[in-house]
């Protein structure tokens, strides 16, 4: 009978975003980690097959940390409950969210994020040969907020005002979005 595993997958990430919440993105490497998890390095690459590994599982912890919109949510409800998720995730991480900003999502769990709202745009009328487009907008526009807010960049302004900013552009997300991008 083999020994059971002191870590596992989750633990490895969930160490990773504790330590980069605490002390910054460029503290998370795969010895730092170990140290945190009090296993060797090498013991991690069991689960995570280096520090761009690491780095697209907290990619993947930051897009899922809420789950998912129920399915058959109107396309809008969708959006906009994915939009406040993604706002709260940004002020939860502060230090580790501009991390959406630079890499994309590619593990199976990261991925289900996109193509979720690809398949609002798509109910929404959006034509196929448009929706990649119009999600990388919407994204861009969303993420961009989320981490400006979270980096102080609105500091200047009221938070009242910010809400009032960010439900703007939850209003636009419920607008029809013209035929062709």
């Amino acid at each position: 009978m083999g020994r059971v595993p002191l870590i596992n997958r989750d633990a490895v990430l969930t160490a990773a975003l504790e330590l980069a919440d605490e002390q910054g993105l460029e503290a998370v490497t795969m010895h730092a980690v170990a140290r945190r998890l009090r296993v060797t390095p090498m013991a991690l690459y069991r689960y995570v097959d280096g520090k761009s590994a690491l780095l697209d599982g907290l990619v993947e912890l930051l897009l899922t940390e809420h789950p998912p919109p129920p399915a058959d949510d109107r396309w809008d409800a969708r959006l906009v409950a994915s939009a406040a998720a993604i706002r709260d995730t940004a002020r939860r991480h502060p230090a580790v969210f501009p991390l959406l900003l630079t890499r994309p999502a590619v593990t199976p769990a990261a991925r289900a994020v996109p193509d979720a709202i690809r398949a609002a745009l798509r109910e929404s009328g959006v034509p196929v040969s448009q929706v990649a487009r119009a999600e990388r907008l919407i994204s861009s526009a969303v993420l961009g907020f989320a981490a400006s807010e979270a980096a102080g960049r609105f500091r200047q302004h009221d938070q009242p005002v910010i809400d009032q900013d960010f439900a703007e552009l939850l209003r636009w997300l419920r607008l029809p979005l013209p035929a062709a991008l």
